[in-house]
């Protein structure tokens, strides 16, 4: 079974990442991981930090003379601003006076929840965890994992559906969304150029106005075969994984399959995807002429693309920030402001497709299973003609 956890703090020293389960024999190519961090880092409403940042995945363990050999992989990112912290966040004592308290929570964080759970009276070491910034060590992991399911001819990426009330509703075909991997400016990861740059004045919208913007993204794994995933018990649902796994990054607050909040208020003649029979129809000679479902039926992956959309509130630090409480007086203060972006769904979009491709290399692991990437291969084409046989 794959697993993985990450560790780090925002300002501290360094993100580490681990993995455990991943075939020996899987090549890894470093620079792709790079490029996927550099994608985390992109986006129109980005803040200060991206500047400062040039993640880069440090491979520590579990890798050798390129290629996966079976122990567990452990990567470490560097935080550049710990520089700017050392004396703030110390392992050791240090000197108190140099703390740098978050003195008011800010509603929409994990300020007053944190500080509650643990007993802190302030806010610092609940907003270290807390931070997005740790979704760049899922980014570094799911960039593994995307290469493993490259390997059975998955792919998996995504596109921004909204930003604010600026919404592009069509359904974007797998091509475009590949074609917005080749653009040298992400801005919003839009698959519409119009829609886009309204989706930028939006931003700048709130820019003026020291708000803060959500939105929507998709992501879509193509070339998905059917069978993965299970109905058999309730934690072993592919859609109940996917969505678990999406619903867990910074900031997401709900999580769609296909086309499922429409669904709810159809007629379900216009909601199921008819099944036609095909000799050209893909993995098996079943077809489909839409795809409401989002490649799941039953738990169980259908063999479509499967598409998983993210709603994302928008970012909850303000720099014109709402009304709180002191955390020593009680008294009524603004919330505290700490340096923060604007607008992140693009970077959402990309630390999703690292959830997704987590979620989607376990399934197929537990499906296919394999010590080493020739077990694993041999496994998988020989279910693939299974599926051609059918």
């Amino acid at each position: 079974m794959l697993r993985y956890f990450t560790a780090g703090e925002s300002h501290g020293e360094a993100l580490v990442a681990f993995l455990s389960g991943m075939p020996a024999g899987l090549k890894i190519d470093q620079s792709f991981l790079d490029r996927e961090l550099w994608r985390r880092q992109q986006g129109y409403g980005r803040g200060g930090r991206m500047k400062i940042e040039r993640d880069s995945a440090h491979i520590l363990s579990g890798v050798r003379q390129g290629m996966t050999i079976g122990s567990p992989i452990s990567i470490q990112l560097e935080n550049r601003d710990w520089k700017n912290w050392q004396e703030s966040l110390p392992v050791g004592e240090g000197d108190p006076a140099k703390h740098k308290r978050v003195a008011s929570p800010r509603p929409g964080h994990a300020d007053l929840a944190g500080a509650l759970k643990y007993n802190f009276p302030e806010a610092r070491y609940v907003l270290e965890r807390a931070s997005a910034r740790e979704s760049a060590a899922r980014v570094a992991l799911g960039a593994i994992a995307k290469l493993f399911l490259r390997e059975l001819g998955i792919e998996v990426l995504s596109h921004v559906v909204a930003t604010g009330n600026v919404i592009f509703a069509d359904q974007v075909p797998w091509e475009k969304i590949r074609a917005l991997q080749t653009r040298e400016e992400v801005l919003l990861n839009c698959a519409d150029p119009e829609t886009e740059q309204r989706m930028k004045e939006e931003v700048d919208k709130v820019l003026r106005t020291g708000d803060s913007l959500g939105g929507v993204f998709e992501v879509v794994a193509h070339q998905v075969p059917p069978g993965l995933g299970t109905y058999v018990q309730w934690d072993e649902r592919l859609d109940a994984l996917l969505a678990a796994a999406v619903m867990s990054l910074q900031a997401v607050k709900a999580v769609e399959i296909g086309a499922g909040v429409a669904a709810a208020y159809a007629p379900g003649s216009a909601v199921h995807d008819e099944i036609g029979y095909s000799a050209t129809a893909g993995f098996t000679a079943f077809s489909r002429t839409r795809n409401n479902a989002g490649g799941i039926e039953g738990g169980v992956s259908n063999g479509q693309e499967i598409r998983v959309r993210g709603y994302l509130k928008p970012i909850s630090t303000l720099r014109r920030p709402l009304q709180s409480v002191d955390f020593s007086t009680r008294e009524p203060v603004k919330a505290a402001y700490e340096r923060s972006d604007v607008c992140v769904v693009p970077a959402a979009g990309v630390a999703a497709e690292a959830m997704v491709a987590l979620t989607l290399a376990r399934c197929a692991l537990e499906k296919f299973g394999g010590d080493s990437m020739t077990e694993t291969l041999r496994n998988f084409q020989g279910y693939c003609q299974q599926l051609k046989n059918y």
